[in-house]
């Protein structure tokens, strides 16, 4: 296998990797050990990859070593808390009510998604924030897509459900 092949291959999904392992982890610190653990790994097996989409390949190799990790551990540890997710620099067009608006509603949804149970965060968060197909996720989480379908499905449900319940923002524009 020629480095250059892997060095074009791997780096241009690492930001998209790193963003799925802190989903999966909770924590930047470990999401940053998954992700250079998987990054080990696709290196030591990039000979073996088949033809196809990278992206998916590499989260695949992020959401196995993560649950390595997990089953060493001996629990499952649930990612509860999500620290403060970088976002996009504000629109400055928006006035300063409706910019504060647009935060509260950012974070209900991100305080939404984190309570979802793990099975349904992570297919909406592969789906909706990564942008990956349904074959794809379905290649990820080595389930059938029926499966992929059906979670998503449900978690978009209870997502739903989730923000109705929320409470109201203060203050709503008029």
């Amino acid at each position: 296998m020629p480095p250059r092949a892997f060095d074009e291959t791997v780096p241009p999904h690492l930001d998209a990797a790193f963003n799925y392992a802190r989903w999966l982890t909770g924590n930047d610190a470990d999401a940053e050990d998954v992700v250079q653990d998987a990054c080990v790994r696709a290196l030591r097996f990039f000979g073996s990859r088949r033809d196809g989409d990278a992206r998916a390949w590499l989260f695949t190799i992020v959401r196995n070593t993560w649950y390595s990790r997990v089953s060493r551990r001996g629990r499952a540890r649930d990612a509860t808390a999500l620290e403060e997710v970088s976002r996009d620099p504000p629109d400055v067009a928006l006035d300063p009510e409706a910019l504060l608006l647009q935060q509260q509603s950012v974070g209900q949804v991100h305080t939404a998604l984190e309570q979802l149970p793990s099975e349904f965060r992570e297919v909406i968060v592969l789906r909706e924030i990564e942008g990956l197909s349904y074959r794809e996720i379905a290649a990820v989480m080595q389930v059938p897509i029926g499966t992929v379908m059906s979670r998503l499905a449900r978690g978009r449900d209870r997502l739903a459900s989730a923000l109705r319940t929320a409470p109201a923002l203060v203050g709503r524009v008029r």
